[in-house]
């Protein structure tokens, strides 16, 4: 029987490390619904093996970005609850009716789009309206909150939507004790009480994220919506490690090494000569760069581990690879030898907290950045409950 050759780099994807988050993140939320957002491809992750380990795990509700990210689900046979937010003019307000998503709404002009959308399709929209409470982003400004919900309230009247949600988003809950939090939640339940003044009935009222899902109960209302916690990766170090909140990492990156070869001292690697060896010493390639998602800004301090050691990348990452020193002896290391780049950490690798300190960011861009051509490997698909 032939066997599958090794793989050049992958993604491992935990799926029941996945689940297990899922879990965790309910129990820090018991009375609220939770939503896993997989947006982006699940941060990286794969958007529908993530969605439906979620949904396998006790999720409700499925968050996108993009209605094309929706539709994707929709499209792969997921029928659960998933609420899109960020629309363009033009965008598929049609196609997303007929699909049943909940669309996200931050101002007259898209209430507009969706609800002659709806009366194209003639069938009413699901509409959740967003305000802006601080963040500054996406969102309707409380000036103009009076007559979103006015003339939303008009359009259920007529039939072409429902309003199901009223939700916002945090500026700064990872950042415990700022300011903006208490601001942001006196103002939201200011919008949400005019609101259902109104007349508006909404299934759902939600405005925290993965921070204020595992640190701000008061947020919790009836939906928390958690994105980067799924993955086993903490939303701010400063909060917590993943393991202080019952989390583990979903992705593990890791290559095999192309090449081993002995060099002499004073030898120059990679573009610009940014490392030139101090000894003779010998170099392993590893075929992965920023082509692959390998942030160019971790050249010189990106860690791997190599030979059961910690090695720093020399040199700059180029595109489609980067040199590790292996020292004078190579640490027995050979072609094939695995090149762990990030994972839980449980073989002494780093994590992505590291590769997000090393190049200046955060874990978030670390895993969702990691390209296609490096290939998913599912494991542990078949529930553990």
């Amino acid at each position: 029987m032939s066997q599958t050759p090794p793989l050049r780099a992958r993604a491992e994807i935990d799926l029941a490390a996945l689940r297990a988050n899922v879990r965790a993140l309910r129990a820090h939320a018991p009375r609220a619904a939770l939503m896993a957002v997989v947006k982006s491809n699940a941060y990286g992750h794969g958007a529908v093996p993530c969605a439906k380990a979620a949904l396998a795990a006790g999720a409700t509700w499925l968050g996108t970005a993009t209605p094309h990210e929706a539709l994707a689900l929709r499209a792969a046979g997921i029928r659960a609850p998933v609420l899109c937010w960020l629309w363009t003019p033009g965008d598929p307000w049609r196609e997303g009716i007929e699909a049943g998503l909940d669309m996200g709404v931050s101002g007259l002009w898209a209430l507009r789009e969706v609800t002659a959308a709806a009366r194209e399709a003639g069938r009413p929209a699901r509409i959740q309206l967003k305000a802006d409470t601080g963040l500054g982003r996406n969102g309707c400004q409380p000036a103009h909150w009076p007559a979103l919900v006015a003339e939303a309230l008009a359009a259920e009247a007529e039939g072409t939507v429902e309003v199901t949600g009223l939700w916002s988003h945090f500026a700064c809950a990872d950042e415990p004790g700022h300011p903006s939090i208490a601001a942001q939640l006196d103002l939201f339940h200011e919008l949400v009480a005019y609101a259902e003044k109104e007349g508006i009935r909404p299934e759902v009222r939600h405005i925290a994220n993965s921070p204020a899902t595992l640190t701000i109960p008061e947020s919790h209302f009836d939906l928390v919506r958690t994105g980067i916690a799924v993955y086993g990766v903490s939303p701010s170090p400063e909060l917590g490690t993943p393991a202080d909140f019952g989390l583990r990492p979903v992705m593990t990156l890791a290559a095999s090494v192309a090449l081993v070869k002995q060099v002499p001292a004073g030898h120059g690697v990679s573009y610009g000569h940014h490392y030139i060896t101090a000894n003779g010493t010998t170099l392993g390639l590893v075929p992965l760069g920023y082509g692959d998602g390998i942030p160019r800004h971790a050249s010189g301090r990106g860690p791997v581990l190599v030979g059961g050691e910690w090695r720093r990348i020399a040199g700059r990452v180029a595109m489609d690879q980067f040199v590790v020193d292996l020292g004078p002896d190579g640490g027995a290391v050979a072609e094939g030898a695995e090149a762990l780049l990030f994972g839980p950490g449980d073989r002494g690798e780093p994590t992505a907290e590291d590769w997000a300190r090393a190049a200046g960011t955060i874990a978030y861009e670390i895993v969702t950045r990691i390209g296609t051509r490096v290939p998913r490997v599912y494991l542990n698909e078949d529930s553990d409950e």
